[in-house]
């Protein structure tokens, strides 16, 4: 089941979360607009408020999966110490020496595959492989560098940017060996990762998402059991509400 929610006024909810299937990371500060996100999933794994080098970008500033979770090198000894105590022992937390800082937006993966910024260092791309246990292929999504920012992923599926081509989704699809679908988020914006964050039994996407939008995620996802009839039909009563 996918949810809306909002973080002060905006819907960028992917900019300000990370969502994995051992852990959540949220904005620090922000407990009142993360409710609905902690409700849901408190009960299942364990939801930390942090920042993340003094700012409360930590959806674009890390990335993680079950197995681990990598920080930039601007975090404090004092943020890392904090998720460190609050991760299970299983999940290996580090601070990755890069000038991509931004690794939310160079990095997507889920747990046994990652897509990497073209550019991004041969020594961080070991760290990935190592501390998420992941292989890594370095990577363009519709011609945008920042794979991270246009591009969702879990176990389950994928959402990518509405401009790639069917080619292009053929083969990261064999890259990743999961379903993809292009499509937008966020009533028509194309920075998939900053408008939804999922994992492989929950999604939150930001308020502004339709429902159309909404029923292609929860199907590519596999969240419900939305057949394509089910899509097309459910199409047809948002297009009547609507009219």
């Amino acid at each position: 089941m996918a949810t809306r929610v909002q973080f002060e006024n905006s819907g960028e909810i992917g900019v300000f979360a990370k969502l994995t299937n051992s852990y959540c990371l949220l904005a620090a500060g922000a407990k009142e607009h993360f409710r609905a996100m902690e409700s849901e999933l408190a009960d299942h794994i364990p939801v930390v408020y942090t920042s993340i080098a003094g700012t409360r970008l930590i959806g674009r500033m890390t990335v993680g999966n079950k197995n681990g979770l990598l920080l930039p090198n601007t975090t404090t000894d004092q943020e890392m110490l904090h998720i460190r105590n609050s991760l299970p022992d299983s999940v290996v937390v580090q601070r990755v020496e890069e000038r991509l800082s931004a690794l939310g937006n160079c990095v997507v993966c889920n747990d046994y595959v990652a897509l990497v910024h073209p550019d991004l260092d041969r020594e961080t791309e070991e760290i990935i492989a190592d501390t998420l246990g992941v292989e890594v292929f370095r990577q363009t999504i519709a011609g945008n560098a920042l794979v991270g920012s246009y591009c969702a992923i879990s176990n389950q599926g994928g959402l990518v940017h509405p401009k790639t081509t069917i080619q292009e989704q053929g083969e990261l699809s064999s890259l990743l060996q999961i379903p993809l679908v292009a499509g937008t988020i966020n009533r028509g914006s194309d920075v998939i990762g900053a408008g939804c964050v999922v994992n492989d039994w929950t999604a939150f996407v930001g308020l502004e998402t339709t429902a159309t939008e909404l029923t292609v995620l929860e199907s590519i996802f596999k969240l419900e059991d939305n057949q394509p009839s089910a899509i097309i039909n459910q199409m047809r009563s948002s297009l009547i509400d609507t009219l």
